[in-house]
């Protein structure tokens, strides 16, 4: 209860937070540090529960190019075996005194320019059912290839937010109080502009003796700007008004609290409104600190130069 006693009374509770209120049903924190929900859904089976587009297009490209590979090598092994189950003398052009890691090498070699129409030519189907396997193999070949070609496309071609938050928040001075600071940047070559910023405080706190979960709005000293080619520090004043007023280093070190960050921006390339979130628990902020300038002019004076490396750079104060 001393916890809620600690909250600022001025401050007014966000109810459309869409995360809910009963804390006993939750665990961990409501987002994950690179703005996706911490949740894990259960009750249905796999194959209906997880849309596979959206999984191919949003894994790293390391997995994804791993999944290919592996899907081309295994689908021509099984088509191998296939071959060589029903007979390499159906295979016209391989030579039926050869070993067994010859001839089914030539056919894995075979199954692989069928897959991919290539057809050099050096080996045929005779036969009805071997040339059945390979004209089947043909069509689920090119539909594969259809497949792989509109996940590339997806996958570049995906609007994304090219937005990178530092790795801490900080409780800075900030004229006659002091100031959440958050700090943002664009770190590719993107035309951003429009952009919107929405901060909300969640915190776990016990109510009427049970543990109940609390929005609230942080209010902003910006909470738009016309264009995002800088970097751009969030600031909340911690004035009579916001519900941290009362908190000290201390509250901070011993409460459990999280900083939800929402940005929406419009990316001119894309011709499209990208969104980009994020969240601080309060272990991940710095109690009396400010963040290093991140831009300077050039030497000749003509440019401006923004430091990428300097997003998470702040000193003590």
């Amino acid at each position: 209860m001393a916890l809620l006693k600690k909250i600022n009374n001025n401050a007014k509770t966000d109810v459309n937070s869409g995360f809910g209120t009963n804390a006993s049903s939750y665990g961990g924190r409501f987002v994950n540090k690179n703005g996706t929900p911490n949740i894990e859904k259960r009750g249905m089976h796999l194959l209906r529960r997880i849309s596979w587009y959206h999984t191919m297009i949003e894994m790293p490209n390391w997995k994804f190019m791993l999944i290919l590979f592996s899907f081309y090598i295994i689908i021509n092994f099984i088509f191998a075996i296939v071959y060589y189950a029903i007979g390499i003398q159906h295979l016209d052009g391989i030579a039926a005194s050869g070993n067994f890691l010859t001839q089914f090498g030539q056919a894995y070699f075979f199954s692989a320019q069928t897959f991919t129409t290539v057809g050099y030519g050096h080996i045929s189907p005779t036969g009805f059912l071997t040339s059945a396997l390979s004209a089947a193999e043909a069509l689920i070949g090119l539909l594969s290839f259809a497949i792989a070609t509109g996940l590339f496309f997806g996958r570049f071609s995906k609007p994304t937010a090219f937005l990178k938050f530092s790795h801490n928040a900080l409780i800075s001075p900030y004229g006659d109080h002091k100031g959440l600071m958050i700090r943002l940047v664009p770190f590719k070559n993107t035309n951003l502009t429009d952009a919107k910023a929405k901060v909300t405080l969640g915190m776990t706190v016990e109510e009427n003796g049970k543990m109940t979960n609390k929005f609230y709005n942080l209010e902003l000293e910006l909470d738009k700007i016309n264009a995002l080619s800088l970097s751009w520090t969030l600031v909340h004043p911690i004035t009579e008004n916001s519900p941290l007023y009362n908190y000290t280093e201390e509250d901070f070190r011993k409460n459990h609290g999280e900083i939800l960050v929402f940005i929406t921006t419009f990316d001119d390339m894309f011709s499209n409104t990208v969104a980009a979130r994020t969240s601080y628990t309060f272990d991940e902020i710095i109690y009396g600190a400010k963040f290093q300038t991140m831009y300077n002019r050039s030497k000749d004076g003509s440019k401006t130069i923004l430091h990428l490396d300097k997003l998470n750079q702040y000193e003590t104060t």
